[in-house]
């Protein structure tokens, strides 16, 4: 027994000096030295393209990226004003080392540096069909009305910065077929409605966004289609170019009808508009066709459409409403109930009832022993009665008999007579 217990001692201090060891070796080290460590993580880089301006958190740590690195990147990127626009840019983030940019490079959808157009920064263009209807001259369109066609904003802006490089015009139908967002599917679907030339100038130069004019190679332009950053392009500062913009938009209710019309803008020298006018190309006002408005004494109340309502002064909600009242009732057979439509003016209902005509010849009627359970169940006047009146009608084959046992109010009796034989 003594033995035993002997043992046992011998192994406890025998773990006690042990684990006194493993602590006094912890407690007695100094700082680990991690200076070796390399900030970016080296994980395998996926072997497919993309812009770095779209990656969220999840698709950096894939990249290998770390928590505290991608901060960085994302804080980076802020700074350079929210977008990187070349991989020069993004390789001066100190998150991502030499090693790692040069794993990624190759897959960057960005222009090598910031004097290049990005021509593969929007690959993932839309393939969707586009809405045109009639023709019309792009260098007039804005953000607003090219995605009004089907495109979305970033498309939409990418396609204004192309016109941008190009000097603020597309020139012709095979420069705006260059642009990038624009895909031969799209362009096939456009190019029957755009106003401009088959074929660019034999004298044209590309040339980049500049600030003057410098020379006789200089493309034209339409000062109507103009914003800011276009009279920019021209060599006039910010606060210039706002006021030009300022002065046609307001003095001249938006459009310069003349090269005169921008001479007598103060901020432009008799200099720089020599310098300009040579290049001036004023597009001709559309001149649209005038509608003849409708005659609403010859309208009939039963076919009077959903334009017609609309041109009489009715909202689109009014004008709905009237229109579906009308189809649930299967046509009006009075004026007034043109006034129990759901949420009308009755002030312009009243008008438009005292102008139209009515034609009811069309309207469906019945009598309440032949009429359809369909009909009597979806009619707006029939369809809390018409259960009873299916009953009724099986023993009481008789009008009168049927509408003694309805008992209805003489108001709902009246509105129901309407679609009465």
């Amino acid at each position: 027994m003594m033995k035993k217990s002997y043992y046992q001692k011998a192994v406890f201090l025998g773990i006690l000096l042990i684990v006194l060891s493993a602590y006094q070796k912890y407690t007695s080290r100094g700082k680990e030295d991690f200076s070796d460590i390399q900030f970016i993580s080296e994980n395998t880089v996926p072997l497919s393209e993309f812009d770095p301006n779209n990656l969220d958190v999840k698709q950096w740590q894939s990249l290998g990226f770390s928590e505290k690195q991608i901060s960085t990147i994302l804080n980076y990127k802020e700074i350079v004003g929210g977008k990187f626009t070349s991989k020069e840019q993004l390789k001066k983030c100190y998150a991502i080392s030499s090693q790692k940019f040069a794993a990624i490079e190759p897959y960057l959808l960005l222009p090598e540096n910031n004097q290049e157009i990005p021509s593969d920064h929007f690959k993932s263009f839309s393939k969707k069909p586009v809405n045109v209807l009639k023709k019309f001259n792009p260098d007039h369109l804005q953000v607003d009305g090219w995605m009004k066609m089907g495109f979305s904003d970033r498309q939409a802006k990418a396609i204004l910065k192309y016109k941008d490089y190009l000097g603020g015009s597309f020139i012709s139908k095979e420069k705006f077929k260059e642009c990038f967002i624009i895909s031969p599917e799209n362009y096939q679907q456009l190019a029957p409605y755009l106003l401009l030339p088959e074929k660019t100038p034999q004298n044209y130069v590309s040339t980049a966004k500049s600030t003057t004019i410098p020379s006789k190679t200089q493309h034209y332009f339409d000062p109507n289609s103009l914003d800011i950053e276009g009279w920019q392009s021209l060599g006039f500062s910010y606060n210039q170019a706002k006021v030009i913009v300022n002065y046609r938009d307001r003095n001249l209710k938006g459009k310069f009808k003349s090269p005169e019309d921008i001479k007598k803008c103060f901020v432009i020298s008799p200099d720089k508009f020599e310098e300009l006018k040579p290049y001036i190309r004023i597009a001709p006002s559309v001149i649209e066709v005038k509608q003849e408005r409708t005659d609403f004494s010859k309208v009939d109340l039963n076919a009077i459409t959903f334009k017609q309502l609309l041109e009489f002064g009715l909202d689109e909600k009014s004008a709905g409403s009237l229109l579906g009242f009308r189809k649930k009732l299967g046509g009006f057979a009075d004026k007034q109930q043109v006034l129990d439509t759901y949420n009308i003016d009755k002030e312009l209902a009243q008008k438009l009832i005292s102008i139209c005509q009515l034609n009811s010849s069309q309207v469906q009627k019945y009598t309440l022993t032949d009429a359809p359970e369909e009909w009597l169940k979806n009619h707006p006047y029939f369809k809390y009665s018409a259960d009873r009146i299916i009953f009724y009608r099986i023993s009481n084959p008789d009008d009168k008999k049927i509408w003694k046992l309805l008992k209805v109010k003489p108001e709902y009796e009246t509105r129901m007579k309407l679609y009465l034989k």
